[in-house]
């Protein structure tokens, strides 16, 4: 395969004659990717941009943390409205939208305390 002394130099100059631009993404704090019944969180992740032929590939190197999502009745959009409008974070807002019943003007002045 490759030689002991391989020369990532060399490697990264062929991979730019054949049109591919390899760069990494600088300052992720967090990657998650949701399935239907799981997230999988990456926390300060290495991710890699893979550009070939103007298609984009990304790659995240780490270790996730894999939680079981709870099937909830509150949708995901209404949380993030209700964290945007209230500078609160994601367990605030939910727990607010929970307790009015998904109410989301309601939850959002419970949060202001207006």
């Amino acid at each position: 395969m490759f030689p002991r002394r391989f020369n990532y130099r060399q490697l990264a100059h062929l991979m730019k004659q054949f049109g591919i631009n390899v760069r990494e993404l600088e300052g992720v704090e967090e990657v998650i990717i949701r399935t239907k019944d799981k997230e999988y969180v990456f926390e300060n992740p290495e991710v890699t941009i893979m550009e070939i032929q103007g298609k984009e590939t990304y790659q995240i190197a780490g270790s996730p943390q894999i939680k079981e999502k709870k099937r909830e009745g509150i949708p995901r959009e209404d949380v993030l409205l209700v964290m945007e409008k209230t500078g609160k974070t994601e367990e605030e807002a939910r727990k607010a939208l929970e307790e009015t019943k998904g109410d989301i003007a309601e939850a959002i002045l419970k949060l202001t305390g207006e």
